[in-house]
């Protein structure tokens, strides 16, 4: 009776200190939440000015910073270069040993700094102006010497961390990042980026593929079975199995389809007990078969297969003459979905 006891009194203790945890996990999300929906305050010409600048360049984004600025400015850098707008990060520190020379006389510059009065950053900011370059300014205080000598502020101003020592960039870095993500995407819709565009700058994985594989650069690696409808039971199971796809295309003698069967339709009619003998084709076809034209893209296959539930598609010209068949696992290889 003690151990019982004493286990629902460590349960109940776990139990309350799981709830802390929960409790503060919600109340960090919530107030880093309530942060970024002021930020939207904040944003100003300023903000419309450094996009037209940086849209107006000839040169690339430098994106700097130090500390956890600076781990902000690398994701900014790669969204820049993923969405269409040229960019390269250089760390603050580095910049002044050396890595200055990165700048180029057409770039446009990006300080990220939330304090903005970093030893760094008032020694980086004097030599940026003296070079020429346009800097823009990603700052909290916006009293600070970088907000005081930038050409335009981008104001990522937060009340407090959600560190209750109000110390650890937590809030901040989310409001950098934010505002880095705005500036991207407004450069996108300025420069007509589209979804081809997209692809060319994301050729692999599944984002890039999805955007420009198409069916036929999945469907020719694979035999063509077909069968006509005059064709007896057995050399269509023999066409079905040989061509190791799991079906055949039933088709005319023009080339034209007319009809699709499966290893699935044929179990079937032997689980009813139909008599074989003497069946063709003709008889044992589905006379409306999905297909796919050859320069669809592979993504619409796969969501045609997943549909209808289905493995495998017939693959058409522009003509409809059936030119071959395309696999679900075709498509998984690549690594599309």
């Amino acid at each position: 009776m003690i151990l019982f006891f004493v286990s629902k009194g460590l349960t109940f203790i776990m139990d309350n200190f799981h709830q802390n945890i929960l409790d503060n996990a919600i109340r960090i999300i919530n107030e880093e939440a309530q942060a970024i929906k002021q930020l939207a305050e904040y944003v100003d010409k300023d903000f419309a000015m450094a996009v037209d600048t940086i849209f107006a360049s000839k040169g690339r984004v430098i994106v700097t910073g130090i500390g956890k600025s600076a781990i902000i400015g690398q994701k900014i850098v790669a969204t820049f270069n993923s969405t269409g707008t040229p960019a390269v990060f250089m760390h603050a520190a580095d910049a002044i040993h050396g890595d200055l020379g990165i700048v180029q006389a057409d770039d446009t510059v990006i300080c990220i700094s939330k304090s903005g009065s970093t030893p760094e950053i008032k020694v980086l900011v004097p030599l940026l102006l003296d070079r020429g370059s346009k800097l823009i300014a990603m700052v909290s205080n916006v009293d600070s010497f970088l907000a005081k000598h930038a050409h335009y502020v981008l104001k990522a101003v937060i009340e407090r961390e959600a560190c209750p020592n109000n110390l650890a960039p937590t809030t901040s870095t989310t409001a950098q990042m934010v505002l880095g993500d705005a500036l991207a995407v407004c450069l996108l819709e300025k420069r007509g980026f589209t979804r081809d565009d997209f692809a060319k700058v994301h050729p692999g994985g599944a984002l890039g593929k999805q955007l420009y594989l198409r069916v036929s650069d999945l469907f020719k690696v694979n035999s063509r079975p077909q069968v006509f409808e005059d064709t007896s039971l057995n050399d269509t199971i023999y066409e079905i199995s040989s061509k190791r796809l799991g079906a055949t295309a039933v088709v005319n003698p023009e080339g034209k389809m007319v009809g699709f069967i499966t290893d699935g339709d044929i179990r079937r009619m032997l689980q009813r007990g139909t008599i074989l003998e003497g069946l063709t084709a003709r008889q044992i076809m589905s006379p409306r078969p999905k297909t796919i034209k050859v320069d669809d893209m592979a993504i619409s296959a796969f969501q045609m297969m997943e549909e209808y539930k289905i493995t495998q598609l017939a693959v058409v010209d522009h003509d409809d003459y059936y030119i071959g068949m395309v696999h679900i696992h075709d498509i998984l290889k690549e690594g599309i979905v």
